[in-house]
């Protein structure tokens, strides 16, 4: 609340004067009635006393008042007017307060996340998170826009309540405030009961909208599998989940106003038929009787109303509870070591090993140099730990054991934030954000020129696609570039990771969705780039991997084989089975495209491949 705090103060302040303005209209009414058509003279309690003794005499007193009722309603007009304004006020401050509050909240949270490691996104399930930055913030947003001043309403309203209603009657006071701590009491109760049934209603909430999410992005993979039934019936099942834990949330809802409703007009029949008995036999007056029953009504709803407070605040609390989840995770620190200006992309492995889980190597005993300017190539089967020993560079991970050196130096002493500045990645799964596909390019750097773009989508291959769209670098991909092939979005993926001359550039198998011709054109224009930059590609097309300096290959997360492509295909291993299978099946093609391959010649070589 800081910042906002003094808002939330004029609106409780704004509340306590149209609730004192609410309570003195039935007093208006019972002066009207007792002291000025009846003989009574003015009762009021002690410190309101002189006020309406000095407006009384003001408009001429009794005998003047007499003739004129139409001033006492003019009083009660302008109370009401007033009361009016204050309210308004109340809720300008109020939501002016919430909305600033809940802006703060979305900001922070969504600032927290962009600096969460790589694993816990790994980890986080979408639908989740969107559902925490959005729904969450928005029940806490509606508790300090609606119920925050309500805390505040039920002091003024039980102050007032016991300074206006003492001084005519203790004994009708007492009454009406007799079932009071019964309906509190309940409301206790019921709040800590609902607060779990929302909890889990929430809860159920986030896992729809992760099924609900992963539908929605995974969509062309529904279409393509026919899947359409079983998705269904998986949102279904989350579907009627949610409905029966809300319907659970919604009974206990339904208890909670029925019996305090019960309680409530049990407490107004009980002021009724007493104050109506003693008015007939002169104990109280006909005055004292309305104004009891107009101050019971207006005491007893807002009472009721707690629990519709005390609702709100479990949720409330339910959702703080869940973004404060996020918050109390700890961030990345992007500025823990040396800052480098510039990095030149001599690299080394030396025994490094890495685990996600313990007792789970995924590498073991890592060690290899990498001179600056040259390509290293990673071949190995799907698990063997390729994209983990890239992700070592940019510490997206930590490795365990070990050391990987930059420039002679543990990257565990250069600062994040300088590794990502000099180390392009193109991911396995390259993403493109809802922008043009110049915006989608020009990403990575901070400003960039069309000439820059032009240069790197060149370099990628991708120039000529783009200019036979009819917006050209203006189209807009659609969501994730899913208005792309996956060999387009491969390559707009490369040109972002190009234009900023990275001294080290890393492909994880982001060649795979283009063809062969393509792929030679790419590599042969990264070969030409001025920066001689350090570069790490991992694919499974031995073509691709075949003119790199050093070819890796990795089984169970240890380098088997290390060499260039002549050295490799002569020794025996993974290398040089995958090459010759390769080789074989390419042959195959060419003859069958020539039509000099028989059918038996060819299941003959599948067998042997």
């Amino acid at each position: 609340m800081k910042g906002n705090r003094s808002l939330y103060v004029f609106s409780i302040l704004a509340v306590g004067a149209a609730i004192f303005l609410r309570f003195a209209w039935p007093l208006v009414l019972r002066v009207t009635i007792d002291s000025i058509i009846g003989t009574k003279p003015i009762e009021t309690s002690g410190w309101l006393q002189p006020l309406f003794t000095e407006i009384f005499n003001f408009m001429g007193g009794k005998t003047v008042l007499e003739k004129s009722l139409w001033m006492c309603s003019v009083i009660l007009i302008l109370l009401t007017l007033s009361r009016g304004i204050f309210l308004f006020f109340k809720g300008k401050w109020s939501a002016t307060a919430s909305e600033s509050i809940a802006q703060k909240i979305r900001d922070k949270v969504y600032d927290h996340l962009q600096y969460l490691p790589f694993d816990y996104h790994v980890k986080a399930k979408t639908g989740d998170l969107i559902q925490r930055c959005t729904s969450d913030v928005e029940t806490i947003r509606r508790f300090l826009s609606m119920q925050m001043v309500e805390v505040g309403r039920a002091f003024f309203m039980l102050f007032f309540a016991l300074s206006f209603m003492l001084p005519m009657s203790v004994k009708m006071t007492l009454i009406s405030l007799s079932l009071v701590p019964f309906i509190f009491a309940f409301a206790v109760i019921f709040f800590i009961k609902v607060k779990t049934a929302f909890k889990a209603s929430d809860e159920s909430e986030g896992r729809l909208s992760t099924v609900l999410q992963e539908n929605l992005s995974g969509v062309r993979v529904v279409r393509a599998f026919a899947r359409q039934k079983y998705e269904i019936d998986k949102f279904d099942e989350k579907n009627v989940e949610y409905r029966d834990l809300t319907y659970r949330l919604i009974r206990l809802l339904a208890w909670y106003w029925s019996v305090s409703d019960l309680l409530s007009l049990t407490q107004i029949i009980a002021v009724t038929v007493l104050g109506t008995y003693w008015a007939a036999n002169g104990i109280i007056t006909l005055g004292t009787l309305l104004a009891f029953t107009s101050y019971v009504g207006m005491l007893l709803w807002p009472v009721r109303q707690l629990g519709r407070v005390l609702t709100d605040m479990g949720k409330a609390l339910v959702s703080i509870e869940r973004i404060q989840e996020i918050l109390d995770e700890p961030i990345e620190d992007l500025d823990d070591g040396i800052f480098k200006d510039k990095i030149d992309g001599e690299i080394e492995f030396e025994n490094v090993s890495f685990h996600y889980d313990e007792g789970h190597p995924i590498l073991e005993d890592v060690s290899f140099k990498v001179k600056k300017g040259q390509t290293v190539a990673i071949l190995g089967p799907t698990g063997s730990g390729k994209s983990t020993l890239v992700s070592l560079l940019p510490r997206l991970y930590d490795n365990q054991s070990g050391s990987v050196k930059i420039d002679g130096i543990d990257v565990k002493k250069i600062s994040k934030r300088t590794l990502r500045d000099n180390i392009g990645i193109v991911l396995q799964e390259p993403f493109l954000f809802s922008k043009t596909l110049k915006d989608n390019i020009g990403l990575a750097t901070n400003s960039y020129e069309d000439d820059m773009v032009f240069k790197a989508a060149q370099i990628a291959s991708v120039h000529d696609v783009i200019e036979s769209f009819e917006d050209g670098y203006e189209t807009a991909v659609g969501e994730k570039g899913v208005t792309l092939s996956g060999g387009q979005k491969q390559r707009v993926a490369i040109a972002r990771t190009i234009i900023n001359g990275n001294p080290i550039l890393i492909f994880d198998d982001s060649l795979s969705a283009v063809d062969t011709e393509t792929d030679a054109a790419i590599r042969k224009r990264l070969n030409k780039l001025d920066t001689e930059a350090t570069t790490f590609i991992i694919s499974h097309r031995l073509t691709t991997l075949a003119e790199a300096d050093m070819i890796l290959v990795l089984e169970h997360g240890k380098i088997v084989q290390q060499g260039t492509h002549l050295e490799l295909v002569d020794q025996e291993g993974l290398y040089k089975r995958v090459w010759a299978i390769q080789n074989s099946l390419e042959e195959e093609l060419a003859l069958e495209e020539e039509g000099l391959l028989s059918k038996n010649e060819k299941n003959e070589n599948r067998k042997i491949s």
